[in-house]
């Protein structure tokens, strides 16, 4: 009778077993289903961009008290009395400039690096660099939450920007290779900006709210455990260490080459521009409350978190009006710089906390317009006129970030205190609109349309790139070859075009019909 139960039990488990491999099995061809891949991967990217703008943010409520109460605790163990109010004067002043060095660390850091995390990505693909990325900000988010003294959170700030240099330009490189119609890119590009803008307004009120009643370690320890499964999901759904992944990519475009591309410069020197009143307004806007209107502490705490409203907004109307009239989207990024320019003008104007969210919802708005209007048309550059590699192109993105957010800090203190927040915010308003007519130039790019595309072609020859080899292995022996394909470009061992009857220069890579 034993045996027989044992028996039993015994197939029962076999059954079992049998069944999660079965289910299991689904789920793996599940994944490695290119367009719920290409979802994932969406979903890796968006969480890793999430983390990144939630780091950066959420140690504004944080670290400036957790400093000064270090401070404080350090003079009460000396003994130490001030007595003399120019020297608490002074040691103010050092610890403002302590705080806006710490602040812009990540970024300056981000900022030096990106030049050599683009090339990298270019070289070796997009999944490795997003896992070292998200490896990297794991790290720092641990030392963040046992850091003790000034010197480990700075160390701490630094990490994250260099882990910010890999993941950040990977996973926005990543997505516009996943995602190769324009429709498709830009709906997705504007899914990551939403996380992007959730990340960086949710931030604070969220460090604030943990810090006050958790203390300073439970916000770090929750990011980090959300970067640890982001990490542990690219590592088993991307196989970044497969070397099938990385066979016969293509050689992308020098950085230097796309640097002074005129069309990618004026994208570049737009998404600088656009960004300055927020890097700007965010380290300066606090001691003006205070001093102008007698804000409260929430008041301060949830100055921009209404502003996420309208930067969805901003995104979902971007995204729409680009699918129905693409060759707009140098008016959509003009349109957002003036608004930028309009609502940072009016900033000072702004008597009460009630006032004061209308601008800078305009403010957020008007930066929706842009980043998801020129996000999308670097990647089209990018495929028109160099090879279809888009590290390089998204490190350039990113440098034009960093560059708004590591002078933020530091400059606009010097400027407020020197020139007044006023002219700080005029100055900022009237740079978006006369940078706005600058961007007429992308008109006739926004109209170009290849004859054939460089995937497609890629496509046809063979698989060089990431995504194109699975894109491939599923289209052989379905496709039959065009009769076109002999009179095709192709790329050369070099990366560049190049007909079969005849050898072109490398002006002449590409020739763009205009619709």
């Amino acid at each position: 009778m034993a045996t027989e139960e044992s028996a039993g039990l015994a197939r029962s488990a076999a059954v079992k077993l049998s069944e999660m491999g079965e289910r299991t099995k689904q789920l793996g061809t599940a994944i490695q289903d290119p367009e719920r891949q290409s979802r994932i991967v969406l979903v890796i990217v968006c969480v890793a961009l999430l983390l990144d703008n939630m780091l950066y943010m959420v140690i504004v409520p944080i670290v400036p008290d957790y400093l000064a109460r270090l401070e404080s605790e350090s003079e009460h163990s000396h003994d130490v009395i001030h007595a003399n109010s120019s020297v608490n004067s002074t040691q103010n002043q050092n610890f403002d400039v302590q705080i806006g060095v710490l602040f812009a660390s990540k970024a300056i850091l981000q900022l030096i690096v990106n030049p050599l995390t683009g090339t990298f990505i270019d070289r070796v693909g997009y999944d490795i660099p997003l896992l070292i990325g998200l490896s990297i900000m794991f790290v720092s988010t641990c030392i963040f939450a046992f850091a003790e003294n000034y010197v480990t959170l700075f160390v701490a700030r630094s990490l994250q920007g260099l882990g910010s240099a890999f993941a950040d330009t990977s996973g926005i490189a990543m997505i516009a290779d996943r995602f190769t119609e324009e429709t498709e890119r830009s709906r997705a590009l504007g899914i990551a900006l939403a996380f992007i803008s959730f990340g960086s307004l949710a931030a604070p009120p969220f460090g604030g709210v943990l810090y006050e009643f958790a203390g300073k370690r439970v916000p770090f320890i929750v990011l980090a455990c959300v970067c640890l499964a982001d990490g542990i999901l690219c590592l088993t759904v991307l196989k970044p260490f497969s070397s099938r992944t990385r066979e016969n990519m293509p050689v992308g475009t020098p950085i230097y080459k796309l640097m002074i591309d005129p069309y990618i410069a004026v994208v570049a020197g737009a998404l600088t521009t656009c960004n300055i009143p927020l890097a700007f307004l965010e380290p300066t806007i606090a001691n003006w409350m205070e001093e102008t209107m007698d804000a409260s502490q929430w008041q301060i705490g949830l100055t921009w978190l209404p502003s996420f409203f309208p930067h969805i907004l901003g995104v979902y109307i971007t995204v729409k009006l680009a699918a129905q009239y693409p060759h707009l989207q140098w008016f959509y990024g003009a349109l957002g710089m003036v608004m930028i320019g309009a609502s940072s003008c009016t900033v000072p104007a702004c008597k009460n906390f009630e006032q004061l969210i209308i601008p800078l919802c305009g403010i957020c708005f008007g930066i929706a317009l842009v980043d998801t209007a020129l996000l999308p048309t670097l990647a089209f550059l990018v495929d028109v006129r160099h090879v279809s590699v888009y590290g390089s192109v998204y490190a350039i993105a990113d440098i034009s970030y960093c560059v708004a957010y590591a002078l933020g800090p530091i400059v606009a203190g010097k400027i407020v205190h020197d020139l007044g927040f006023v002219q700080l915010n005029l100055g900022m308003g009237l740079a978006n609109v006369i940078y706005a007519p600058a961007l007429l130039l992308l008109r006739n790019v926004c109209l170009m349309k290849p004859s054939y595309s460089e995937r497609n072609m890629l496509l046809q020859e063979g698989p060089t790139g990431l995504y194109d080899t699975i894109r491939m292995e599923e289209r052989q022996g379905k496709n039959e070859s065009h009769s076109t394909v002999a009179n095709c470009a192709h790329v050369d061992e070099h990366g560049k075009f190049a007909r079969n009857s005849s050898s072109y220069s490398e002006d002449e890579t590409f020739k763009p019909e205009y619709i």
